[in-house]
């Protein structure tokens, strides 16, 4: 349950699933009457310096071939859906911003791990230095010095966790495919992962439309 609300589940426990729906709404009121605990961060200190420990384990994307059990995973993403995990992820702007600055620690340390000091000497925090209408939050380099344009998405929960991303965004990583990356970041609470997604991002997850524009007449 914790796990499809997107929160750490008690480690040397197996989730299991075949829980009732008034547990989840039970939790939920409870989860919103203590905002604290959904914004905390136990153990994790964001990381700005080169260190060889600001680096991330970066493993492979979420696939059909590694989805969990078809039940598993419905009732995972269901009630994900029904709390809007992926929206309160993006309002928790400690949580966004304490990735951001740890995957920004991570691109200069794995730089200096391959000799290039010069390089991670210029990576850039975009969204903090300019704004977060670029639609990429890091500007960093790959080892032969090529771009890498990352826009960052932070979870405590699993990694089918669902995100949310902006129009803007999706332009940019169309209009610059080779450059933009998606830094997924999960289980961020207790022990980071990570893994990336390359444009065309409709290859690797399903874009579901979750706000309109109202105009007038």
């Amino acid at each position: 349950m914790l796990k499809g609300l997107g929160e750490d589940w008690i480690p040397g426990y197996k989730p299991a699933f075949n829980f009732q729906m008034t547990l989840v709404d039970a939790v939920a009121r409870w989860l919103a009457l203590h905002p604290d605990w959904l914004g905390r961060m136990p153990g994790m200190r964001p990381v700005t310096g080169l260190q060889e420990a600001a680096r991330f384990w970066i493993g492979p994307p979420p696939t059909l071939s590694n989805q969990p059990p078809p039940q598993e995973l419905e009732q995972m993403l269901h009630i994900a859906r029904k709390f809007d995990v992926a929206g309160r992820d993006e309002r928790n702007r400690a949580l966004g911003r304490a990735g951001e600055e740890c995957v920004l620690a991570h691109e200069r340390a794995s730089l200096q791990a391959v000799g290039r000091e010069d390089l991670a000497r210029k990576v850039r925090w975009v969204s903090e230095e300019d704004g977060d209408g670029a639609g990429y939050d890091i500007e960093s380099f790959a080892p032969d010095g090529r771009s890498r344009l990352i826009e960052v998405k932070t979870t405590n929960g699993w990694e089918r966790t669902p995100f949310l991303i902006t129009r803007n965004e999706l332009a940019v990583a169309e209009e610059r495919r080779s450059e933009w990356r998606l830094f997924r970041l999960w289980n961020f609470s207790r022990e980071p992962k990570a893994f990336e997604l390359h444009p065309p991002l409709d290859a690797h997850v399903a874009l579901t439309a979750t706000t309109f524009q109202a105009s007038f007449h």
